[in-house]
Parts: structure tokens; sequence; C-alpha cells
């Protein structure tokens, strides 16, 4: 299996607002940057949309390490994921359904695929890759932003 290096994050103006993502992918000394964005959206669904794109553009099975801001996707995907399938798709509580639902499905569906090794480190704080994906997602929000 290939390595790879992924960074992401989400951005949004207004939450919700317009909205973006970004994502760093690096393997083998290659670098692809990827971007996108919605006009109406949350910072979490973006959050989680940049990692969902990051990994459907893996082409193969691979072994990941994937850097994140967002305690939301790492402690989602580490700590909370297998209660709310256990749960149907319900928090703790079993009353309340997960927000962003279709996203974390979605989500789900492609972590069986790769071997993650999931890694948060402090947004806004000085580390290259993650500034450069937050400029991407707010450059992509930013685009978004309707005209009054």
């Amino acid at each position: 299996m290939q390595q790879v290096e992924i960074y992401t994050d989400g951005a949004c103006s207004g939450n919700p607002g317009a909205g973006g993502w970004g994502a760093i992918l690096r393997c083998q000394g290659v670098e692809k940057e990827l971007s996108g964005g919605e006009a109406n959206t949350t910072n979490n669904r973006m959050e989680l949309t940049a990692v969902i794109e990051a990994l459907k553009a893996l082409k193969k099975p691979c072994k990941v390490i994937l850097y994140t801001d967002s305690r939301y996707v790492m402690d989602g995907v580490t700590k909370w994921l297998p209660n709310w399938q256990i749960n149907g798709w319900r928090t703790a509580n079993k009353k309340t359904a997960v927000k962003n639902i279709d996203l974390w499905q979605t989500l789900e569906s492609l972590l069986k695929n790769h071997q993650i090794k999931w890694v948060w480190i402090k947004g806004h704080n000085g580390h290259l890759e993650n500034e450069r994906v937050d400029e991407l997602a707010r450059n992509q929000a930013k685009s978004r932003i309707l005209p009054n």
C-alpha cells in the first residue's frame, strides 16, 4: 500500500453561509491541491467534505496519515461513529438524529478502503500545510458569497 499524507480544512462565512473546503494530498513527492465549496452550508459540513473529497481522490487503497484541525471530524470518526451506527445513526441519547448524517455515512463507507492514522493539529498556528488548506477553503467560501 502506498502511503499518502492528507491535510484538510473547511471554512464558512457565517454559519450557515457560504463555505469552502481545501485539501492537500502528498504521495511520493507529488502534491495535489483540491478545493470546492457551497453557497449555503456550515463549517462542519465543509470540514467533512474536505476529508470525503480527499479520500475520493485516492485511486486505490492507501495508508493515509490524515491531518485535520477539526475535533468534530476527528472525534466523530475515532470516538462517536461506532456508537452512532449501533444506535441507528442517533446520538448517545438515542433520540436525536446525527447531524450531517449524509456526509458521515459517505465518509464511513470511504474509511473501509484505507488504513487511516488521524492526526489533530492546532489550526491557525503557523503549520504550513494547515495554513494552505485554510487559504484554499476561505478562497472557495469567498467566491460563493452572494452579492446583496
